[in-house]
């Protein structure tokens, strides 16, 4: 074959490539300024009223306004929130459905050993919504006021003490795990389909104490329904300076931090990936977000879907030592 019959073969190969990248992106970027052009929606692998919903629907309601269509939650509780997430895992990459993902997830990559999704793998990392301190709470009928008299009493009520918990791989469960582990207890686990059942079950007296999410279980202790014994931050919270940390009232280490972000399915167009990390980002500046936050006891940090990856990496590997120490296991 001639040289120049080669190169020129050659070049009209890569002209093509270049073409079909090109329309690629061209693609994109179309999916990105035409998006949204239908109603959206954010799956949460809980129940409605505990704080993965509440804060998904504050974000979902400052992107309805801010894109002009409705991002609608849909509430997808069971399998310590797998059920939503393998769900979403399996949406077309079109930025229409999206998961409200807790730190629930990064404990369920270590906890679930036959699990479905790596979230490295299978999604997109779109933005950090909320961090939240959990809080140990009792029910009134426990007569414990302290962490130490917790220990005492659960200790001499073996076969009766219980906690709650949202659901098996939670942070509401792996806190209440590492204090067994931390302490030597034996105390029965009860898990829920998210935390509003078991916060009821908890005010009801069924179940006597458990580490929930702040921003839920902080309404209840106003009210005197419910006791706090500590935070399991390392530092206390804004919210209840009052309330020592787990590791002032003795029990150490101990650092348990829910969090709460957007993620879409593997694929979806870097553009609308983008747009939605921008709106959360610019709700964080917002007077009503931020006093919607204080009021939980929710913490927010502006953040790229990079820095969210990492994030998300990080604690899936900070987790799984604390998982494997605790002997937890669900098939």
């Amino acid at each position: 074959m001639p040289l120049n019959g080669f190169f020129s073969r050659r070049t009209l190969v890569r002209s093509m490539a270049g073409l079909a990248a090109a329309d690629a992106l061209g693609v994109q970027a179309q999916a990105g300024a035409g998006y949204p052009s239908k109603p959206v929606r954010i799956v949460v692998g809980f129940s409605a009223g505990g704080t993965t919903d509440i804060v998904a629907r504050l974000m979902a309601q400052e992107l309805t306004e801010a894109l002009g269509q409705s991002f609608v939650v849909d509430n997808k509780p069971g399998g310590g929130s797998n059920i939503a997430t393998d769900l979403v895992r399996q949406a077309p990459a079109d930025g229409y459905t999206l998961l409200f993902v807790a730190v629930t997830s990064t404990i369920n990559q270590t906890l679930y050993p036959n699990i479905k999704f790596d979230l490295m793998r299978d999604f997109e990392a779109v933005a950090l919504g909320a961090k939240v301190p959990n809080i140990l709470v009792v029910h009134p009928s426990v007569p414990a006021k302290t962490v130490p008299e917790l220990i005492a009493w659960a200790r001499a009520n073996n076969d009766t003490a219980s906690y709650a918990s949202s659901g098996s791989g939670t942070s509401i469960h792996m806190a209440g795990e590492m204090f067994k582990v931390r302490t030597g207890l034996q105390t029965q686990h009860v898990p829920y389909k998210g935390s509003a059942p078991a916060m009821t079950d908890l005010i009801g007296g069924q179940v006597q104490f458990m580490f929930d999410n702040m921003p839920s279980a902080w309404p209840h202790v106003q009210s005197g329904k419910l006791r706090a014994l500590a935070v399991t931050t390392k530092k206390r919270s804004p919210s209840a300076p009052d309330v020592p940390t787990m590791e002032e009232s003795g029990v150490a280490p101990f650092d348990v931090t829910s969090w709460f972000g957007l993620l879409a399915p593997k694929g979806t167009p870097p553009e609308i990936v983008a747009r939605l990390n921008k709106v959360m980002n610019d709700a964080f500046d917002k007077p009503n977000i931020q006093q919607s936050y204080a009021k939980l006891g929710a913490m927010a940090e502006k953040n790229s879907p990079q820095d969210f990856a990492r994030f998300i990496d990080s604690e899936v590997k900070g987790w799984a030592p604390i998982v494997k120490a605790s002997g937890a296991r669900v098939d």
